[in-house]
C-alpha cells in the first residue's frame, strides 16, 4: 500500500466516526447487558471505566505525540522516519501499559474503596477493575497500532478492524454475563473477560495491517532503539497532551465523587446520560481528529495557510452537526433511557441531563476541533496553560457550588462541566484566529532525510 496517499477530511472523518462509535458501542453494549443484571452492575463498571480512561490517557503520552509527529513527518515527505517512530511508539505504549497493568492489578481495591460505593456497588467494582486494567496494556498497544494506521491515511482498516473487535465482544458478553452455552453465568466479570479477548484478537490483527500499509517496514531493531531526537519531539507534544487529558479526567473523577456523594440514583442516571451524550459528540471528535492529521501534514509540508482554510469549515460542519444531533436525541430521551431502566427517579435525572447536554456538547464541540489542531501544528502547551485554570480554578468550585451550596444536584456537575468547555473552547479558537501556532512546527520539508543512510 501506498503511505503518501492524497489525504481528505471527509475521506478520513467517516471512517474515523464510525470507528470511534464501534468504540462506545463497546461501552454502551456492556451497559445495557448489564442492566439486564442491575443498576448496581451498571455502576461498578461505570466507576471502575473512569479509572481505565485515565490509564489509557496516561498511556498516550507517547500515543497522542506519536500521532502529530508522524503525521509531520508524512508531510514533509519523510516517511523513512516515520516508519521509526511508528516502531518506537508501539514500544513505549507498550512499556507504559504494562506498568499501569501493575498498578491495577496492586490497587483496584483501595481505588474503589476510595469512591464511596454502596457495598454491592463495591463488591463488583473490585471484581471487574483488576481484570480489565490488569489487560490494559493490550488497549495500550491498540491506540498505538489505530493511531499510526489512521495518521497514514487508512482510517477505514482501522475501522474494520474495530467493527471486528466490537463484533466478538458482543457475542462473548452474551455467553459470559448471562451464561449460555453450557457457561457460568458471571455478570460482572465476565464482561471484563469479553473485553480482554475481544482486545487480544484485535491487536494481532492491527499488527498484521500496521505491516501492510507502510512502506518503508518496521524492522525487529527498530523496536528496541530509542532515538533521543524523535523521542523528544514526541514528548513535547505527548506530555503537555497526556497532561491535559489526565487532568480533564481527575476533574471527571472529582465530578464522579459530587455524584457518589447524590446518591445511587444519581450515579446510575449519570452512567446512562454519558452513555447516551457519548453519541453526540462522535461527529465533533472524528472531524476533530481528521481535521488534525490534514493540519499536521500541511505544517510539515510548510503550508500553514492551508491549515488555517481548513480548520474554519470544519468548525462550520461540527458545531452545526453537534446541534442537529443533540436536537435529535433530546426529542427521543425517555425511550432512549428507558432502554436501560425501568426506575422512574434514574429516568428523570437521566432525561433533565440530556437536555442540559445542549450546553454542554455545544461547546464540547469547539474543543474537540481547536485544541487537536492546535496540538497537530505543535502548539500543545497552550492547551494545557488553560485547561488548568478552567477545569481545576473554574469548574471544580463551580461544580461543588451549584451541585451542593445552591443544592442543584446532578444537574450542577452537568452546567459546571457545560461552563469550562464553553470557556477552553472560546479561548483555542481565538488561539487559532491569532495565528501564534505559525512558527512552531516539529519538522519541515526542508530537512534532510536519513532513508538513504540507514535503508
Amino acid at each position: 500500500m501506498n503511505a503518501g496517499r492524497e489525504l481528505r477530511v471527509a475521506s478520513l472523518t467517516w471512517p474515523i466516526l464510525l470507528e470511534n462509535l464501534l468504540f462506545f458501542l463497546m461501552s454502551t453494549a456492556d451497559t445495557l447487558m448489564l442492566s439486564g443484571v442491575s443498576d448496581e452492575a451498571v455502576s461498578a463498571v461505570g466507576v471502575a471505566t473512569q479509572f481505565i480512561f485515565i490509564a489509557i490517557l496516561i498511556i498516550g503520552v507517547i500515543n497522542n505525540g506519536a500521532d502529530v509527529v508522524v503525521s509531520q513527518y508524512l508531510g514533509s515527505g519523510k516517511r523513512f522516519e516515520a516508519s521509526k517512530i511508528a516502531a518506537l511508539t508501539i514500544t513505549m505504549n507498550l512499556l507504559t501499559g504494562l506498568v499501569m497493568s501493575l498498578l491495577f492489578l496492586l490497587l483496584s481495591e483501595p481505588l474503589m474503596r476510595m469512591m464511596n460505593l454502596e457495598e454491592n456497588t463495591l463488591e463488583m467494582a473490585t471484581t471487574y477493575l483488576p481484570i480489565i486494567g490488569g489487560f490494559i496494556f493490550l488497549q495500550s498497544v491498540i491506540n498505538a497500532l489505530s493511531g499510526i494506521i489512521r495518521t497514514y491515511g487508512y482510517p477505514k482498516e482501522a475501522m474494520y478492524v474495530s467493527l471486528g473487535m466490537n463484533v466478538l465482544h458482543i457475542a462473548i458478553n452474551y455467553l459470559l454475563i448471562f451464561g449460555h452455552g453450557g457457561l457460568p453465568a458471571l455478570g460482572v466479570e465476565g464482561a471484563a473477560w469479553s473485553t480482554v479477548i475481544s482486545r487480544g484478537a484485535a491487536v494481532v490483527v492491527f499488527f498484521w495491517m500496521a505491516y501492510r500499509i507502510m512502506d518503508y517496514k518496521i524492522r525487529w531493531r527498530d523496536y528496541l532503539t530509542f532515538s533521543k531526537e524523535f523521542l523528544g519531539k514526541i514528548l513535547k507534544i505527548g506530555i503537555p497532551v497526556a497532561l491535559e487529558s489526565v487532568l480533564y479526567h481527575a476533574c471527571q473523577s472529582v465530578f464522579l465523587y459530587y455524584v457518589a456523594m447524590i446518591g445511587e440514583a444519581a450515579l446510575a442516571s449519570r452512567q446512562y446520560a454519558m452513555n447516551i451524550s457519548t453519541y453526540v459528540f462522535l461527529f465533533s471528535t472524528a472531524c476533530g481528529t481528521a481535521t488534525a492529521i490534514i493540519v499536521g501534514r500541511f505544517v510539515g509540508g510548510s503550508k500553514p495557510d492551508d491549515a488555517y482554510k481548513r480548520v474554519w469549515i470544519s468548525a462550520r460542519w461540527i458545531f452545526a452537526i453537534t446541534v442537529a444531533i443533540d436536537l435529535a436525541i433530546i426529542l427521543i430521551r425517555h425511550p432512549l433511557i428507558e432502554l436501560f431502566t425501568d426506575d422512574r427517579e434514574i429516568v428523570r435525572l437521566a432525561t433533565q441531563m440530556i437536555v442540559l447536554s445542549l450546553a454542554l456538547e455545544t461547546g464540547r464541540s469547539l474543543n474537540l476541533l481547536f485544541v487537536p489542531v492546535l496540538r497537530a501544528a505543535g502548539d500543545a502547551k497552550y492547551t494545557v496553560y488553560w485547561g488548568i485554570v478552567s477545569m481545576v480554578f473554574m469548574s471544580l468550585p463551580l461544580g461543588y457550588f451549584l451541585t451542593f451550596t445552591l443544592d442543584m444536584g446532578l444537574a450542577g456537575v452537568w452546567l459546571a462541566i457545560a461552563a469550562d468547555e464553553w470557556a477552553r473552547g472560546i479561548i483555542m479558537l481565538f488561539r487559532w484566529r491569532s495565528g501564534k501556532w505559525r512558527g512552531k512546527a516539529l519538522v519541515t520539508a526542508s530537512e534532510p532525510s536519513g532513508a538513504a543512510s540507514e535503508a
